[in-house]
């Protein structure tokens, strides 16, 4: 049977990438299923999510098993108060961010007469109770749209949607860069929240954007959880655009990569360029959005004689979206010329190279 008339098994919604979106299942997580102590704003755990926080208590972040019963979630995105902020000054937020490439997003006609209107659905479970802001920001013009939902009952899993128009002004930019964000409002202080809740889109006004948020930094018994989230062009939900693993990290190491977690097992092959300098190129999984920043712990080299060449310092040089050069200073001598190999001195989930190009 041709591939094109294999039946989708009563599957109602295939994969067409119709949900801009990536990882809105929560499945991947490469640099850690949970990080403790959070008092600043980077991508911590999820890929894909940007914990943004500005002076608003302390927090866990985590890859969890809670979720909505019955609707083909294995994971969600978690929050946990560790230390409250229930008197938070004026400049203070607490968001989670997915940010998002112009060029991927030509298609919503952005900025003419035929923008295309855009919906937002998602599964959310919070201690605290009220209103809650979800914030579309166009970056490359400075405008953006704010839209309320309801938490209704406390620590039980609740499905909600938000349809915004499209705009008819200012196009996305047609570039790798960081155009749009939808922005989930977790808290805000008054420099957010003193003035009318922009529901329509227009400049950007700080006090406009997360008018009536619930402060969920208030207790360090509150908790908030997300999954299952989906942006789409249209006016109506479709069901969640589930996808394989591999398709769905794959576009996520587009923004960041993790290579390694196994002790001695290779993750590139080099040459001894001198008796203590080894050079490897390292292939990246995928193209990537720019050429990434390089990390790197618990390395060491072999020259296929001289074993656990310990790491005394790496340099990097000549790095693109594909690939990249790293220059590794060992502590013992190695054989000129000879074959080398990179790898973990450890089994652990830090264990190797990071490469990252987050917008």
């Amino acid at each position: 049977m041709p591939i094109s008339q294999v039946p989708f098994a009563g599957i109602s919604n295939p994969v067409d990438f119709r949900n801009i979106v990536i990882n809105g299942d929560m499945q991947i997580a490469q640099r850690s299923t949970s990080v403790a102590s959070l008092t600043t704003g980077g991508y911590r755990t999820l890929d894909r999510w940007y914990f943004d926080i500005n002076s608003f208590g302390t927090w866990t972040m985590s890859q969890s098993t809670d979720t909505p019963t019955g609707e083909g979630f294995a994971n969600s995105l978690k929050v946990d108060c560790t230390t409250a902020d229930a008197s938070p000054a004026a400049g203070d937020y607490l968001q989670l961010i997915q940010i998002f490439e112009g060029q991927n997003l030509q298609y919503l006609k952005k900025g003419t007469a035929n923008a295309l209107p855009l919906t937002a659905s998602f599964w959310v479970k919070s201690t605290k109770t009220g209103t809650f802001i979800a914030e579309f920001f166009d970056n490359d013009n400075n405008r953006s749209i704010s839209k309320s939902y309801t938490v209704s009952v406390s620590n039980t899993w609740e499905k909600k949607t938000i349809t915004i128009p499209g705009d008819t002004s200012g196009a996305f930019g047609n570039d790798n860069g960081a155009s749009f964000y939808l922005i989930i409002w977790l808290a805000a202080g008054t420099d957010f929240t003193s003035g009318t809740l922009n529901t329509s889109w227009g400049s950007r006004v700080n006090t406009n954007t997360a008018v009536g948020q619930v402060n969920i930094a208030d207790s360090t018994s509150n908790d908030f959880l997300i999954t299952g989230v989906q942006l789409e062009a249209g006016e109506q939900a479709s069901g969640f655009e589930f996808m394989p693993i591999d398709v769905n990290l794959l576009r996520c190491q587009r923004y960041f990569q993790f290579i390694g977690g196994v002790n001695n097992a290779e993750i590139a092959n080099g040459v001894s360029t001198s008796t203590i300098v080894s050079e490897f190129l390292i292939r990246y999984m995928t193209t990537m959005r720019t050429a990434p920043t390089f990390t790197q712990s618990t390395l060491a080299a072999t020259d296929n004689v001289t074993y656990d060449l310990t790491v005394t310092s790496i340099n990097t040089g000549d790095f693109c979206i594909y690939s990249g050069r790293v220059f590794l200073n060992h502590n013992a001598t190695a054989t000129q010329f000879r074959p080398a190999s990179l790898k973990p001195t450890a089994t652990s989930s830090t264990a190797g190279i990071t490469l990252s190009s987050e917008l």
